[in-house]
């Protein structure tokens, strides 16, 4: 059965706040700390508590490095240039304040990270610089006050530390799949071949962590669907090594763009969207819009570091629509009149591999009497420009009609029964207290392989058989 989580996003989205809303979810806190320790890296340790929010009671997810590793990323008045208002209330989890190892208050940005994305030139008594949401890019030397040569890590080495971790499969999958979205932003934001752009060690070790988190705890939940309508980004600038950058910073537009995420501008002077949250965005979404009805099963709020006119939260919700059996879904049509058999037929194969929920042609006459057929296509909306693009490609249509249709779905699960033929692959669909099985055509088509019988006799054999049971 499917489980759907939704994100809203009105305060923006990072690593941090996204793994504090599973965690409040239900995602296992003991699971996720064991697989983390799996993690070959070190330099960080990691604090989980709860918090108030404008009074919101929500968790809170912090990686904190250690004072070899630690940086001025949650420097507000460094990274905006200026104090910032709105930023000075500072709430604390277990009623006391974190210490910064170097003397100044661990205060954490909202919405902000420990990103790859920040370079750092380390002095003692030199100001700090960052390239905010940008990675290290390989050749680049980079000073530290504690005299410790920084590795340089590339996509390859973060995939390898992934993969010999111990993150269940599902986990690494996706914890690999948000690495790749970011080090193809951070690669164009750079004009660089994406095996070119390097990850610096003090950026990378809570990145990998916030990834890697965020990916334990949506495998750990057992998500199938996630849904973002959008993403609420504030506006401004934020300062880098080279001076100030704009507000989205590069990658996160990079990410956003190539991905076709919306993004909500706001009057906030301040980042709220950080690239790691729009990469775990765009690796999780399978879907931009929310159900017309439905029932929230259960709801998780995540702690941001500050507050930006805004509470600071994200709030993830598991949810289920509130009539299973209703349906919206888009029509699309095209009346084609020059195109050979096999194309139509190969076009077909190619909508229904990607996706369509049915395909099928209709014959028709056209204008002046002439013999065509008119090819239908059945999608969700979010596969309309998809379908589009393979009914343009593959037929010689110039032109489809598309349209918003509501149907009416029986509620459907797949079983597995055993039968006199053996076990066979089936819908089960229910209506008002009746229940029909209907046996899958693979299945049926092995058995009169295997046996022999003719398709027919085989079909009505296993159905009497299912239904009876």
């Amino acid at each position: 059965m499917s489980k759907t989580l939704y994100l809203e996003c009105y305060s923006g989205i990072s690593g941090d706040m996204t793994v504090g809303a599973l965690l409040d979810l239900g995602a296992d806190e003991k699971a996720l700390k064991e697989q983390l320790n799996s993690l070959p890296a070190d330099g960080y340790q990691v604090e989980i508590s709860r918090v108030k929010k404008s009074g919101l009671d929500a968790c809170d997810f912090r990686v904190i490095l250690d004072a070899e590793h630690e940086n001025l990323d949650h420097d507000n008045e460094y990274l905006y240039g200026h104090e910032h208002p709105h930023l000075h209330e500072h709430e604390h989890s277990h009623g006391h304040e974190h210490e910064h190892p170097h003397g100044y208050e661990h205060e954490h940005l909202h919405g902000h990270e420990h990103l790859h994305g920040h370079e750092h030139l380390h002095r003692h008594d030199h100001e700090h610089e960052h390239l905010h949401g940008h990675e290290h890019l390989h050749g680049h030397e980079h000073p530290h006050g504690h005299g410790h040569e920084h590795e340089h890590r590339g996509l390859p080495e973060i995939l390898h530390i992934l993969e010999s971790s111990g993150l269940t499969p599902g986990a690494k999958k996706m914890a690999a799949d948000i690495f790749r979205v970011l080090a193809e932003a951070e690669a164009k934001a750079h004009g660089l071949p994406v095996d070119e752009v390097h990850f610096h060690e003090v950026g990378a070790v809570d990145s990998i962590v916030d990834i890697a988190a965020a990916a334990i705890c949506l495998d750990n939940l057992g998500v199938t669907e996630v849904i973002v309508p959008e993403l609420y980004e504030g506006r401004g600038t934020i300062r880098c090594q080279h001076g100030l950058i704009p507000v989205p910073v590069p990658a996160t537009v990079n990410i956003a763009e190539r991905h076709h995420i919306t993004l909500h501008m706001t009057e906030t002077e301040a980042e709220l969207v950080t690239p790691t949250g729009a990469a775990i965005v765009a690796a999780a979404r399978t879907s931009d819009r929310l159900p017309e009805r439905f029932r929230v099963v259960k709801t998780g709020l995540g702690a941001g570091k500050r507050d930006y006119k805004r509470t600071s939260v994200l709030r993830a919700m598991l949810i289920e629509t509130a009539e299973e059996h209703a349906d919206t879904v888009y029509k699309l049509e095209a009346n084609i009149d020059d195109c050979t058999g096999e194309a139509l037929g190969f076009a077909m194969e190619r909508l229904l591999e990607a996706g369509a929920k049915d395909v099928h042609y209709t014959p028709v006459y056209m204008k002046k009497n002439r013999p065509a057929y008119q090819l239908n296509v059945i999608c969700a909306q979010e596969q309309v420009p998809v379908m589009e693009e393979i009914m343009f490609r593959e037929t010689t249509t110039i032109g489809i009609r598309r349209m918003k249709v509501e149907r009416t779905v029986l509620p459907r699960e797949a079983v597995r029964p055993e039968t006199s033929l053996g076990p066979v692959w089936a819908k089960r669909c229910k209506y008002e207290g009746m229940t029909r099985v209907y046996p899958e055509y693979e299945s049926i088509a092995k058995i009169c392989k295997d046996t022999g019988l003719p398709y027919a006799e085989a079909w009505n054999r296993v159905y009497a058989e299912i239904q009876e049971e």
